[in-house]
């Protein structure tokens, strides 16, 4: 190996002394390759198989936590102990290859499909949709959201019981944790809208309940993350300023990780903070602190976009449409083959980079998603 590649090899250990060999992460992305009833299929168990080899930890594709948060076509189910099964044996698959399992657990909100969640009852925040032509969403009584606060517990709860290593938070990407803490999605008059304050409590009482549940399920093992977008594009969306003052609260939960959605990881800060011109990722880093480990992730394609990343400060990096296009990206660093790392997806290949159908029709009908296509 390069030595100038060392860095992504050094063993990370979490504050609740959980190793990780290197810092290389696969990033949770969507599939659309389970079967009609929720339960994980024997395509998608290989396709993490096939890139938990290299990586020392694997985030899955997001799963709904309650019947009306599903968000995709295909997506696998965890909105009940019928699925612990399931949600197993995707586990079994990842860990069988050395990489941890972490489950990412969501809810849609106002991005779920009318036809995929029972009676098309699309629900968040307030009745802001998700864009022009899209269902209104119903706003959810304080009741219904305190309801759903307690079903990321008790997915929390499965995924413990179905063996991971973790669960990660998925407060990012516009989905209903973000439209809780969205002052354009939530126009709330109740104590989960209206202030900055207001508008964390939702987010902020589910961690509450996952760590709660952790420690009454779970031994000191079990890996806590959370994913969050940084800014919104809308001109009364979220700005820079706000989602530091929500990772500032973070940081003093007792999370393992969070985790910035970036679709570049070098991206400067939009609006709301004085220096546009420095990135994201620095003003993360400095709000932390150094009291949670910061994920980075967005367009990291070669081992000299990783390496530069990592120059950052930051931990441990996510390797999203990279691992899709290169599955032994970490396997052809180590040995030293880094020119040989794929950065195009190859349209002839799919057999051999192991993609389920579904997801390998995605990605071809979405010109300008994959580099190559």
């Amino acid at each position: 190996m390069n030595p100038k590649y060392n860095e992504l090899f050094t063993p990370f250990t979490f504050k609740n002394g959980i190793e990780l060999k290197n810092r290389l992460v696969m990033a949770p992305m969507t599939n659309f390759s389970s079967n009609p009833d929720g339960t994980v299929t024997d395509a998608e168990v290989d396709y993490y198989a096939h890139r938990s080899k290299g990586v020392s930890m694997v985030i899955t594709a997001c799963t709904y936590v309650t019947p009306n948060g599903k968000g995709f076509p295909n997506e696998f189910a965890a909105d009940s102990d019928d699925m612990i099964p399931s949600l197993s044996k995707l586990a079994k698959g990842i860990q069988a290859e050395g990489a941890k399992a972490i489950l990412q657990i969501f809810h849609g909100g106002k991005m779920c499909p009318p036809d995929l969640v029972p009676e098309g009852d699309v629900v968040s925040a307030s009745n802001v949709p998700a864009g022009e032509g899209a269902t209104v969403p119903r706003p959810l009584e304080e009741k219904e959201a305190d309801d759903i606060i307690k079903a990321f517990g008790e997915t929390t709860r499965r995924a413990i019981e179905a063996g991971y290593d973790g669960i990660e938070i998925h407060g990012a990407n516009g989905y209903l944790i973000q439209q809780f803490f969205s002052p354009h999605s939530n126009q709330r008059n109740d104590r989960f809208g209206g202030s900055l304050e207001k508008r964390m409590a939702f987010p902020l009482a589910i961690v509450d309940e996952i760590e709660r549940v952790v420690a009454e399920h779970a031994d000191d093992s079990f890996i806590v993350g959370y994913r969050f977008s940084p800014e919104e594009p809308e001109e009364n969306g979220i700005t820079m300023t706000e989602t530091l003052a929500l990772v500032d609260m973070l940081a003093d939960k007792q999370l393992d990780y969070l985790h910035v959605s970036l679709m570049d990881f070098f991206s400067k800060a939009r609006r709301g903070v004085e220096n546009i011109e420095r990135s994201r990722i620095d003003y993360l880093l400095e709000t932390i602190d150094n009291r949670v480990p910061l994920m980075g992730v967005g367009s990291i394609y070669t081992a000299e976009d990783a390496r530069k990343a990592l120059d950052t400060g930051v931990p441990l990096l996510a390797l999203g449409r990279g691992i899709i296009i290169e599955p032994n990206w970490v396997q052809k660093v180590a040995e030293g083959k880094e020119d040989e790392i794929a950065t195009e997806i190859d349209k002839s290949k799919q057999k051999e980079l192991v993609v389920p159908d579904p997801l390998w029709n995605a990605i071809m009908n979405a010109p300008g998603w994959f580099p190559g296509v």
